[in-house]
């Protein structure tokens, strides 16, 4: 399978996708940052299950996460969502949420 590069998840391809795929994408584009700033090799595999701050990560190692991926998504990510269910699981989830539904803009 050929690594996806960045420019293959533009927001607007992203939203096309049907719910399972989009989750997909997801899922890869928030392991790869959360790997970047914990410094695991991409080849590790990361819980999606366990707390952020359970796998080391600080208040301000996850903002900067949070706005990566909101220019990433083109996305306004609440940071209560970050902290309320402090997960990535429970992130992928919610930002595919965000991405399959029509916005008002």
């Amino acid at each position: 399978m050929a690594a996806m590069s960045s420019t293959d998840t533009t927001p607007h391809r992203l939203r096309e996708l049907p719910r399972a795929e989009l989750a997909e994408e997801i899922e890869t584009l928030v392991l790869r940052r959360f790997k970047t700033v914990l410094l695991i090799d991409e080849s590790e595999d990361l819980p999606l299950d366990i707390s952020y701050f359970d796998l080391g990560l600080t208040s301000l190692r996850l903002t900067e996460i949070r706005q990566s991926l909101e220019q990433l998504l083109d996305l306004s990510i609440n940071a209560n969502v970050l902290f309320n269910e402090p997960t990535i699981a429970h992130l992928v989830d919610h930002l595919a949420d965000a991405l399959a539904t029509p916005s008002s803009r």
